[in-house]
Formats: C-alpha cells, structure tokens, sequence
C-alpha cells in the first residue's frame, strides 16, 4: 500500500521552522528496511526556541490568552483537535502503521483512542472552572479558605515509539487542558504522526507557543529539554535507565517529574480456567502491539496441573497469529521498530537458551518473510528466576513461564521484580481474583483479561516502573499546583501582640 509521508519541519510558535543545524534523520519503514523519507532532527539550539516560544505563550496578555483563560476556552481546542484527528483518521492510521510497523488495525484503534483522549481532557478542562476556589473546612470560624488549582507552567513531555501518537496525547491533552504551555519530544523512531498533530494545531488556530514539537536524537534534544531552567516539569515515558538520567537531571532543579517506566508484568492462570479463553488473553497480553508494550505480561505464571494443557492451547494460539506486513488484511503481529530492536530481542532469546531454558515456539525470523524487522511470536520455558529472560524488560514478542502450586507461591513468584507496572489475574473463583489483586506490586491489575486501557482510568506504576499517573482525572493533576488561599475574617484583631495603643 502506497503512503505518502509528507516532509515536515519542527513545530515552534506555531510555525514550522527548520532545525538550526539543519540535521535531519530517516525515516525506515520497519517492515521492508526502506527509507521512507526523513524528520527534522531539534539541537539545544532549536530547544532554547520551543521553550521561549512556551514561556511567551503562558504570559501572552497576562496569562488570559491561555494559562488563566477559562478552561472551556481551551477545551474549544482540544475539541476542535479531536474532531480533526477524527476527520484524518484514516490517513493517520497508515502512516501510524508504516513508521513504528503495527498492525494497521491497531493503529486505527490508536488513532479513535486519540481523539477520545482529546474529547475527555476537553470535558475535564470545562469542569476545572467549577472546581476552582473549593473551600477548605476549617476548625477556627476567623478563617475561611479555599483552593485554586493553576497550570504548572512550561512542560517537556518525552514519548516513546510504541504508541507514537497515543503516547503523546496522554501526555499533550491534559497539560493543555490544564493551561500549561508544552514542548513534545517524540522518539526518533517513530514522529510522522505527532509531526502531524503540529498541523492539527495550526489547522484549528491553537495560540502560538501553546504546543511545540521537537523531533530528535535523545541526547541532542530531549537531554537539554530535560535539564532546560525555564521548563517547570518534565514527563517522560521509556526506558528505567533513560528516566533515571532524567530524574537526575531534573533534581539538579528541583523539578518535578512523573515517569512512566519499563515493566516485567506477571499473568497468574489458575487451574479453574477456560483454557482458549485463558490461552486469547496470554497469547494478546504479551503479542500485541508486536510484544511493545511497557505493561506486556510477559511473564506466564501458571498452575503446575493444567501447564501442559495449556501451554498446548497457548502454542496452538500463537501459531494461528498472522505475521505479515502491517498492511495486509488480518495482521496481527508486525515487525519490531528498528533493526536494533530486533537484534535486542533475538540476543535475549539466544542468552535464554544458553542459559539453560528451553524455546517451546518460535524464537526466529518468520521465513516467509524475507525483509523487515520481524520476529515469530517466542514463548519459553525452564526458565529459572535468576535467568536474565524472567527478569529483563525485552520489548518483543516474547513470554517466559513458571508454574506454581499455591496462591502464595504464584503471588511470591509475581512479585519478584524490581518492576511494578501491570499484573493480570486469571481465574474463575472472582474471590481469589480480589485477594491476588490486593496482594500483586503493581499500579495496575486486570482481572480475567490483560491490557483494556481507558483514558477515564489512571495508569502508572510502582518500584522501578515509575511515579505518578496519566489518565483520567489523575492524568489533569499531573499538570496542575495547588494553591492554598486563607483569608482572617474576623473584625477583630488578632490580639497575640499587646497593642502599642493601649501602652
């Protein structure tokens, strides 16, 4: 399928303006190693623009152009941005697809929840008006106080290659609903759609400045955004150690961040199940989005009397996955992001044979295709817990299993990560499944399923999975101070200081 991807420039002050270096990166479609074309790539230099251009935005006509303007104001924009993603919906999805290599289907789901996403921030940024001045209930009637939530103030957002515009948008619609002003740094891996979120803002008249999109190498423009003075918070999802190296960076500065981070998530099957019911969501926890995804259960964690029939069933599932280029009808895993990628992902599998586990399918390149980035769906057993594959992030197609006899054992196996971010629960008995859910380390757990996301819901994790939430109302406050005002009402005087005029 022909696609078209239009060459584009950075976004900064709501023009497109060429990187001052002039660099540029290409752009390779993951599923036949071609050049496809290529994105501006940001330096500092570009970057001092972006957050000058951010800094004027919030204080354009004293803040009420944007930072104190009424948050129905902004969620004119955010609707008019949503309904425009809507209208492009289509055209978005392939270009979605031929750069970061996921099914075309996904990326058309992708794409609904971007527009979702917008249109609920949109809600969110009208309710913050009558949310504003909330009283606090005081024990003294001399006092009267009450609170004000404020932007605050210019935000880096760094996002991943996985959802390229997803990502972003968890991250853009609520710092714009909430009034900050914003410079996004996607993944060089992956830009064409937010490049083209820049032409969804300047088709609907968002204020200059209001958001400003880098594209780039990570230490040539997300480092000097991540330790830039004039940029008040930072939010970034990706990797532990490149969120530890912004973290650091931000402290220099005592800045907030909130950091969405890798994950090792556990999916406990129990021996109660419906194993194809049980085997679909395995098989979709750890395979979709091509295995790319920081919250994939790739750690299979099932009971000792049902693991050969099942992991049977599992098999069976994963050989009916069609790979094939992301365009064709019915792909359901295409290649990974990059030829590194790839090699990464087959190091792993390689050093878990040689460690001793044993590949039970896949492992290898599809031999029916002889280009792109793919690898077959992989699972692996024998695995031990000190191997690196139980205990690494791989960011592939690949799960690993255990078995286990007890509830106690499955939930001491599950939580032996340094990781914290997903956990899925399978079983028919609802009332272990709320037990397990209580006692699994993570921010987020699934119940008889594995990966739903909703944008009404927060997301996060703990351990070295990150802080802080996106999503829902959670996701709002991410972007927003809070102020404590207190006003003494009383006539009369304090009377803690003997009056000088009674002397």
């Amino acid at each position: 399928m022909a696609v078209q991807v239009p060459s584009r420039q950075l976004f900064i002050d709501g023009e497109w303006r060429e990187p001052i270096l002039k660099k540029r990166l290409p752009i390779i479609n993951p599923a036949t190693e071609e050049i496809i074309g290529n994105i501006p790539a940001a330096t500092a230099e570009d970057v001092e623009l972006a957050v000058a251009a951010a800094r004027r935005a919030l204080s354009r006509n004293k803040g009420k152009d944007w930072a104190t303007a009424p948050g129905s104001a902004r969620a004119k924009y955010l609707r008019a941005i949503a309904a425009k993603v809507t209208e492009r919906k289509t055209e978005l999805a392939k270009l979605e697809a031929i750069d970061c290599g996921k099914p075309l289907d996904e990326a058309v789901w992708d794409i609904e929840d971007v527009a979702g996403c917008f249109e609920y921030y949109a809600d969110l940024a009208e309710g913050l008006d009558a949310k504003q001045k909330a009283p606090v209930s005081l024990p003294m009637e001399t006092f009267k106080s009450y609170v004000l939530k404020e932007p605050i103030g210019v935000v880096g957002l760094i996002t991943p290659w996985n959802y390229p515009l997803l990502m972003a948008t968890w991250k853009v619609a609520p710092s714009l609903a909430a009034g900050c002003a914003a410079i996004l740094k996607p993944s060089e891996l992956a830009s064409i759609t937010c490049l083209e979120l820049a032409e969804v803002c300047r088709e609907v008249g968002l204020p200059p400045g209001v958001l400003n999109i880098l594209t780039g190498l990570g230490p040539e423009a997300g480092a000097p955004l991540a330790s830039h003075p004039d940029v008040d918070k930072i939010a970034f999802t990706g990797s532990s150690a490149t969120g530890s190296k912004i973290m650091a960076a931000a402290a220099q500065m005592v800045k907030p961040v909130s950091l969405e981070l890798g994950g090792k998530s556990p999916i406990i099957v129990f021996e109660d199940v419906d194993l194809d019911k049980a085997a679909e969501w395995t098989a979709f926890g750890c395979f979709w989005t091509n295995g790319q995804i920081c919250s994939a259960t790739s750690r299979l964690i099932v009971h000792e009397n049902i693991v050969r029939e099942f992991l049977d069933r599992l098999v069976k599932w994963t050989k009916n996955i069609k790979i094939s280029d992301p365009f064709e009808e019915g792909c359901r895993l295409g290649p990974v992001v990059s030829g590194g990628q790839v090699r990464k992902v087959l190091k792993f599998i390689s050093t878990a044979k040689s460690e001793g586990a044993t590949i039970l399918s896949g492992g290898v390149r599809p031999e029916h295709l002889k280009k792109g980035f793919f690898v077959e769906p992989t699972i692996i057993t024998d695995v031990t817990t000190s191997m690196q594959i139980w205990r690494e992030e791989v960011f592939g197609p690949v799960l690993c299993v255990k078995t286990f006899s007890t509830e106690e054992e499955a939930l001491e196996l599950a939580n032996d990560t340094h990781y914290g971010l997903g956990a899925a629960v399978i079983s028919n008995d609802l009332e272990r499944c709320d037990r397990v859910s209580k006692n699994l380390q993570a921010g987020i757990v699934w119940v008889n399923c594995s990966q739903p996301c909703f944008c009404q819901a927060p997301w996060g994790g703990n351990k070295r999975s990150g802080f802080g939430r996106e999503l829902g109302e959670w996701g709002l406050d991410n972007y927003l101070s809070v102020k404590q005002v207190t006003q003494y009402v009383s006539d009369e005087p304090w009377g803690w200081y003997r009056s000088p005029s009674k002397l």
